[in-house]
């Protein structure tokens, strides 16, 4: 029996089955990509560089617009994402200057 109802329940759960391993995919890359922000950190901090840089930083957000736009998904989710990531960047850059 192939009824709507159950043919439905069928493709929600695939849904989901899909969205919990890019879920997962996001939370290993999210922490490959800190691993390597850290590393930047702590070279910035030995040899005494500013935590931020506003020209990477826009070049970044100009990038990932660009990205978001071929991607279609929202440009202003993406920059405000991306702008998250760069302010918790920079917090952890700080406390290694410290």
């Amino acid at each position: 029996m192939n009824n709507p109802v159950t043919r439905a329940a069928t493709l929600l759960k695939e849904h989901r089955e899909s969205i919990d391993r890019l879920d997962a995919i996001l939370v290993y890359t999210l922490g490959e990509r800190f691993k390597h922000t850290q590393a930047v950190g702590k070279l910035k901090a030995e040899h005494d560089l500013p935590p931020s840089d506003p020209s990477r930083e826009s070049a970044q957000i100009a990038r990932l617009e660009d990205l978001a736009d071929k991607a279609h998904l929202d440009p202003d989710f993406a920059k405000a994402f991306l702008n998250f990531i760069i302010q918790e960047v920079i917090r952890h850059h700080k406390k290694h200057q410290n």
